[in-house]
């Protein structure tokens, strides 16, 4: 199939297809004409990408696990794959925590600056008295 039908059957955008192929996910083969020409698997493999993608893995990563998947995207136990996916993890893991931090802090914030914001009604006394004198 041609780009612009793989890019249809996944909902995918034939600038994102050729990004997966600059990056090593796909790799198409080239009519006489230069066309892309994407096989059945195709299909499956962008889905497995999407899947991929949106658990969080960076391409580089992606590259790696691809391979290692089964049509039902399972992973499958290949050599550094594990390895790889524990590192994602944890650098996931260590995101959420500063993510999380860090809304703390701005929940902190909001929460001074709406104290601060509370109207004050200055009690009279012997400074608000003066002022009045001399005013």
């Amino acid at each position: 199939m041609l780009i612009g039908e793989l890019a249809e059957r996944t909902g995918t955008s034939e600038r994102l297809l050729r990004y997966y192929e600059r990056v090593g996910l796909l790799r198409p083969q080239r009519r006489p004409n230069g066309y892309r020409f994407y096989d059945g698997a195709a299909e499956e493999s962008v889905l497995r990408i999407r899947a991929l993608l949106a658990a969080g893995l960076p391409t580089r990563v992606i590259r790696q696990v691809l391979p290692c998947t089964a049509a039902d995207a399972a992973v499958m136990p290949c050599p550094g794959v594990l390895d790889a996916l524990r590192g994602q993890l944890s650098a996931l893991d260590e995101r959420s925590a500063r993510i999380a931090s860090a809304r703390e802090t701005l929940v902190r914030t909001i929460a001074a600056a709406e104290g601060a914001l509370a109207p004050v009604y200055p009690e009279p006394g012997p400074v608000r008295e003066r002022a009045r004198e001399s005013a």
